[in-house]
């Protein structure tokens, strides 16, 4: 025999890359969100709460629940917007009642409010229904339901 073998030479191994974190989609944490929006439109707290929750989940989602957070965190910023708007409405007619057209006004500036919280509870609702169907919600960055 030949002392020289006919056998391939070792191959190093090669470095395996690192895998990307994994995008998660846990339903767990949007439910309570929605959860704490819908409580919210009772107590006015929990809003805020859910709000901080949907923005620290924001990253790390995967693109179904990404969808989810961005809807919950537009839903919260309008709602706010037009409560805000009614709430300068309602400032506004507060002063006028010195000269009595400040009550049409101000029941204005209380639909304003009202209506924002009506589409606020609307919202939230249709938002649990497509995460309760696992599906994401398909047009986030609307003003519609």
């Amino acid at each position: 025999m030949s002392e020289f073998s006919s056998a391939p030479p070792p191959v190093a191994p090669t470095p395996v890359a690192p895998t990307p974190v994994a995008m998660t989609e846990d339903r767990v944490m949007a439910a309570i969100i929605y959860g704490l929006y819908l409580v919210g439109f009772c107590n006015g707290l929990t809003v805020f709460i859910g709000l901080v929750l949907a923005y620290a989940n924001l990253g790390a989602a995967g693109p179904k629940m990404r969808s989810h957070y961005i809807f919950q965190i537009r839903t919260f910023w309008t709602c706010a917007v037009w409560a805000f708007l009614g709430g300068m409405i309602l400032a506004l007619g507060g002063v006028l009642l010195v000269v009595l057209i400040g009550f049409p006004i101000m029941a204005a500036g209380m639909g304003v409010i009202g209506l924002a919280g009506v589409w606020f509870f609307i919202r939230s609702l249709v938002g649990t229904i497509y995460l309760a169907q696992d599906q994401e919600y398909p047009r986030p960055r609307t003003w519609v339901v």
